[in-house]
This record gives structure tokens, sequence and C-alpha cells, in this order.
């Protein structure tokens, strides 16, 4: 998902399958539960089978398909218990990042942060989700990217793919792409400003927020959340 508008194809093949895919699958296009082969995924996206096999290798990796042999490729179908859990190890994750880009950017690195920033509020103000999850996906993998941590970068990017699509999934009925937009960016601007402190502090506010509703869904009890307060 990696832009706020039309999806930019860059790097391979496998890489385009890839972004293409997961993006079919976190907006549900590619429904949870069903079942595809490689033929029919390769007609879709107009990409040869080979590249399509690697893009799906990955995607299975990070538990948004399996691969089932001799019966073709299978949405996984998202469980709330198991989301819990991505969010119990995506709040360390994200702290650590958020610090450590923070700490070690380079000021035009952090110009495309804030950037980054302005382009996350702006698709939360125009209520377009599928905007606003390609912004988070471009700012996501550029702040993973800043905190010059490969591990970490791996680690947390599957988790960020399955939050994705657990939100698409629930968003008509939270109603709160601007709070969900601002407490990401504020994330993104404390980054910007080099302030390590607030940028761990805004990281675990919007980790308590996705908590929060996530837990609400366990009863589709969507009242309003209280927004976390500003550090």
């Amino acid at each position: 998902m990696p832009t706020n508008g039309e999806a930019v194809e860059t790097g391979t093949l496998a890489e385009q399958a890839h972004q293409r895919l997961e993006e079919l699958i976190v907006t549900l296009a590619l429904a949870p539960g069903s079942v595809w082969s490689e033929v029919s995924l390769a007609e879709r996206l107009e990409i040869g089978r080979t590249p399509v096999r690697e893009a799906a290798q990955r995607l299975e990796a990070a538990h948004l398909l399996e691969i089932v042999p001799r019966h073709g490729i299978m949405i996984t179908t998202p469980n709330i218990h198991e989301q819990l859990l991505v969010l119990e190890t995506r709040r360390e994750l994200e702290r650590l990042i958020a610090q450590r880009a923070a700490r070690r950017a380079l000021p035009n690195e952090r110009e495309q942060m804030r950037a980054a920033a302005a382009t996350l509020e702006a698709a939360g103000e125009s209520g377009d989700v599928l905007a606003y999850l390609r912004s988070l996906y471009v700012a996501n993998q550029l702040m993973a990217q800043l905190a010059r941590n490969t591990f970490a970068a791996e680690a947390i990017a599957p988790l960020h793919a399955l939050s994705r699509r657990f939100y698409y999934m629930q968003h008509q009925y939270l109603n709160d792409l601007k709070t969900a937009s601002r407490l990401h960016s504020d994330v993104s601007n404390a980054i910007a400003a080099g302030d390590e402190r607030a940028a761990g502090l805004a990281a675990d506010a919007m980790m308590d927020y996705i908590d929060a509703y996530t837990k609400a869904c366990l009863t589709r009890d969507f009242e309003p959340l209280r927004e976390p307060a500003r550090a």
C-alpha cells in the first residue's frame, strides 16, 4: 500500500506483486477464507507466476495467507484474540522504532517524516480510508528505515499489515479516521523534531488507543473512545 492515491509500483516484479497482493488482502478484495490459484492471482495482478509465488511466500510468513499444497492459496481469517497478541508485540517495537528514528534520522529524512505526517493528517481529514492506509504504509516504512534497525523493521512489517487489515474491517463501525490519523502523525512529527521522549510517548498513546478499540471489537461496543492527552 505505497501511496495516498494510485498505488505506485516500485522495485522488482516480486516487490510489485507483494505490494499489490498485500493491498488486495488488507482491503478485503481477496476475502478472508477464499482460495486462489497462482494463475488466478497472476492474471488479476497482470504479473507472472514467479513474482506472485515469491510474494505469496512472503505474505504467508506475515500470516496473511496460507499456501495449501495441491489446493491453492488461502487468505487467512482475522482472529481478534490473535490480533491482541499482534498488538502486544507491536507496542514494544513501535516505541523502540520511534525513539531510534528520532535519534538517528538525518535532517533531510526528518523533512520526509514531517511530510509523511502531513499526508497522514490530510488523509484523515478527507475521510478516505484507502488513502489513509496507503499513507500509513509509507510512513511506517520510512520510520522503520530511519530507525536503522533491520531486525526491528523486519519484525514489525507483518504486524503492520495485519493491523491495517483489522482496521479496514472495523473502520466503518469505529468512524475514527481523524483520531487514528492524528495519533500516527503525532509519532511522525515527534520523530521529525528529533525528540526521543516525545516519540516514545506518542507511540505509547497510539498503541493505547489501538488496543482499546481492538478490545471493544470483542463485543462490538463502539462507544466513542477517549482520545489520549497530548504529551
